[in-house]
């Protein structure tokens, strides 16, 4: 194993030309860890979709691997078809293919494409096997499961719809990742499942999205940031100390390959990678 193609990035859409250029700036701080890829979220009903085609086209200027997340929800297939089409012409190879969070007042009935699987489905129908389908995964369970096996099996369905890999939520407990690759396997399915990761820099905004996402922080963890108040230096460096054990403890245990949810910033995920021995 080396660090080369272990490793993958994730970025969201600048907003603006002062975001674009320092996004910029950022991608040449990572480019030291040598990502296999840098992904790009995509917004539920054109939010953000003109900024990841424009996002994916400035990384891929820079000659860098680029792959665009696509969601369903918001879009008729017509349309999902007629943005693969636009990444197949960039040259994109790769998707991140996910169902995409529900806009206010919107039910799943509202869409022929409810799920995650049914848009790898279409891509697979219209595309073949052109694409590298990513899928999400949720060691934790998705927030919206009813049971933990109601969880594997929406997975498992997503895989048989024609996905290639996975990357996991973020998640701080090595073990709920090793449970679900576990009872993966069990099942017969044995795509490579990559630990996304989410570097610590602020308690508030880590609990806001924890909150949303179904992702646990553990209560020691919890309790130590809440300690720290607002003593921003305090909670970066423990936060490196604890993502970092945790990023360890999944590589010296066989993990494929981990995803930085790196919020547009460098100095978070470099402290973590140059700690890793690999």
């Amino acid at each position: 194993m080396s660090r080369q193609n272990f490793f993958s990035l994730e970025f969201f859409p600048p907003r603006d030309e002062a975001a674009r250029e320092r996004l910029q700036q950022t991608t040449q701080e990572l480019l030291v860890v040598e990502p296999d890829y840098f992904s790009v979220t995509f917004g539920a009903g054109g939010s953000t979709q003109d900024g990841t085609i424009e996002t994916v086209r400035m990384l891929k200027a820079q000659g860098l691997e680029a792959v665009p997340h696509l969601s369903c929800i918001g879009n008729k297939p017509e349309q999902i078809l007629a943005i693969v089409e636009q990444f197949k012409q960039m040259g994109v190879k790769k998707i991140v293919t996910l169902r995409g969070d529900l806009p206010s007042g919107m039910g799943l009935m509202d869409n022929s494409l409810r799920y995650a699987s049914d848009l790898v489905a279409l891509i697979r129908q219209y595309y073949g096997d052109y694409f590298h389908l990513e899928v999400a995964a949720y060691p934790e369970m998705h927030p919206q499961a009813q049971s933990p096996s109601d969880d594997l099996e929406h997975f498992i369905t997503k895989v048989k719809a024609g996905a290639n890999s996975a990357i996991t939520q973020y998640f701080y407990n090595a073990d709920a990742y090793f449970d679900f690759v576990e009872r993966l396997q069990a099942k017969g399915v044995d795509i490579p499942v990559v630990a996304g990761i989410m570097p610590i820099t602020n308690f508030s905004q880590l609990s806001r999205f924890s909150q949303m996402c179904g992702a646990e922080i553990p209560r020691w963890i919890r309790l130590r940031l809440a300690e720290f108040g607002d003593d921003r230096a305090s909670i970066k460096a423990f936060g490196t100390e604890v993502v970092t054990e945790l990023c360890q403890k999944l590589i010296d245990n066989g993990v494929p390959g981990i995803h930085f949810y790196t919020l547009n910033q460098s100095a978070a995920t470099l402290a973590i990678w140059r700690n890793l021995t690999i």
